[in-house]
């Protein structure tokens, strides 16, 4: 990721929360009061997002000192994350903004390491989706690798998905999977398929990738066998922690889960500041 791109993230989270300035700690804290900080994971999980959290409490104080305290992108039952020392006021003003984005990102590669281990032993592999929080997608998917799990496409430039509604106004399945590979023959191209019939007309127009939407696990076994190789299967919709087991030993590629990024709770992390003379 560029640090560009977190830089530009983190400073509009400064902004909407500083505003005008931070009036509760400017009234109660000496501008020249130092403190050393530190964040602490509090409930088992991975944690990700220490660059957003540095690069928070170094726009505000850029003499700040930083040290990571504990591993980021492993599972853990918990401990010191990282360790700040430097003016009082900016590790305050910078408090929530870095443990919003630590406690989000973390939250999102935890629930990734739980779906992962819960299809261990099959041949899928979990992927998110688009359903990322507006403006935050680049931190989400890198919150998810660090999980452990597999990026789908980063945006609508970078790949084709053929949808139901795009099949719909195309004039059908295999219609619209021609008109793509006329218009874009490069790009990687899956197409969404909610029946076998439509997964032979899918087949037909020479898709190689088949999104498999809100099938059963029964119908997604019969799935399975019918292509019998001939295109890489994905399975999508509604997909649970408590469902992806079963999903996944249909024999599926692939298990899309867009409750990775749009339903990950927080991971729960604590910072507690002491002064320093």
């Amino acid at each position: 990721m560029m640090d560009s791109t977190i830089t530009e993230i983190v400073a509009r989270a400064l902004a909407e929360d500083i505003g005008d300035g931070d009036v509760t700690t400017a009234g109660t804290v000496p501008p020249e009061a130092r403190a050393r900080a530190v964040i602490t994971q509090k409930a088992p999980g991975v944690v990700f997002g220490i660059a957003a959290a540095q690069v928070a409490f170094l726009a505000l104080d850029p003499d700040a000192l930083i040290e990571p305290l504990g591993p980021e992108g492993e599972w853990r039952e918990g401990g010191e994350v990282l360790a700040v020392e430097g003016r009082a006021r900016a590790l305050l003003s910078a408090e929530r903004t870095a443990l919003n984005f630590l406690a989000r990102l973390s939250g999102v590669a935890t629930l990734a390491a739980r779906c992962v281990s819960a299809i261990e032993g099959t041949r899928a592999r979990i992927l998110d989706t688009r359903k990322t929080t507006p403006g935050l997608r680049t931190l989400e998917k890198a919150a998810v690798a660090a999980g452990g799990a597999g990026n789908h496409r980063a945006g609508l430039y970078d790949a084709i998905l053929i949808k139901e509604n795009h099949a719909t106004i195309a004039g059908g399945v295999g219609e619209a999977v021609r008109r793509a590979r006329v218009w874009a023959p490069a790009l990687a191209l899956e197409v969404e398929c909610r029946t076998l019939a439509e997964v032979d007309e899918a087949l037909e127009a020479g898709a190689r990738r088949i999104l498999l939407d809100n099938m059963t696990v029964d119908q997604l076994r019969e799935a399975v066998g019918h292509v019998a190789g001939r295109a890489e299967l994905e399975a999508s919709g509604g997909v649970t922690l408590q469902t992806l087991k079963a999903i996944a030993a249909t024999g599926v590629d692939f298990v899309s889960v867009g409750a990775i990024t749009h339903s990950a709770p927080s991971l729960d992390l604590s910072l507690i500041l002491q002064p320093l003379p």
